[in-house]
């Protein structure tokens, strides 16, 4: 029980950290230029560190759990590389939407508080967003972040390099499952701390409380619509 709660101390922390450093560079401006794709991709990375860490806590139980069972000299080390694993492959993510957010405004479809210039793109973005969550592949990518224990079991792999690939090949269903959600940021405002929480807090609620992947599926879209009113009000 020490090193579970240990452990979620730790993401805890992380997470903590995260929203702390949006919260300090939430009215910072962002201007659109090639000097400025450091900053706008740390910005990203951070972001997405606040928003899944979250969500993947009960995985890294899952797999904490099994590697001290199977390992227990070794399973610190694992969690580590597995925690690591996961966060590269979402930090990947954040490299690609930073290159994305400095384009887009590049191409001023984007104003300077960071949401679209024109009320159809923004339209736009929600209805990839929202077709995405009815597509087979999502579905597949949530039953596998929503079960745990049947990931590791599938995708375990032994010593440090096998976490660290569990954790990359985790870190993709999350993405196959969440990032089109991510769209969702350019609409109500990539830096509107509120908006992000909203978003953060939908995607902790479909990975582990709604019920059954098909009914899911239904309620994603049902507050995908209530998403888009939140959007048009903030």
């Amino acid at each position: 029980m020490g090193e579970r709660a240990l452990l979620v101390g730790a993401l805890a922390v992380v997470a903590l950290l995260a929203w702390t450093y949006l919260a300090h560079h939430a009215s910072m401006p962002m201007m659109y230029d090639g000097a400025d794709f450091a900053m706008l991709a740390l910005m990203w990375v951070v972001m997405m560190a606040a928003m899944m860490l979250p969500s993947v806590v009960p995985t890294v139980l899952v797999h904490a759990e099994v590697s001290r069972r199977l390992g227990p000299a070794s399973a610190a080390a694992r969690n580590a590389a597995f925690v690591a694993g996961y966060g590269a492959a979402w930090s990947a993510f954040a490299l690609g939407a930073a290159a994305l957010q400095l384009w887009l405004g590049n191409l001023a479809l984007l104003a300077q508080d960071m949401r679209p210039e024109s009320p159809l793109f923004g339209a736009a973005l929600l209805a990839v967003a929202g077709a995405w969550q009815l597509t087979p592949m999502k579905e597949a990518c949530l039953r596998r972040c929503r079960m745990p224990l049947q990931f590791v079991a599938e995708h375990w792999r032994e010593g440090g390099t096998g976490a660290l690939r569990m954790g990359l090949w985790h870190g993709g269903y999350c993405i196959g499952c969440c990032g089109a959600l991510m769209a969702l940021l350019f609409v109500g405002g990539v830096m509107n701390l509120l908006w992000v929480a909203v978003i953060a807090a939908f995607v902790l609620l479909e990975k582990t409380t709604f019920p059954g992947t098909r009914g899911g599926r239904w309620i994603s879209g049902a507050g995908l619509l209530v998403s888009a009113a939140l959007a048009a009000s903030l």
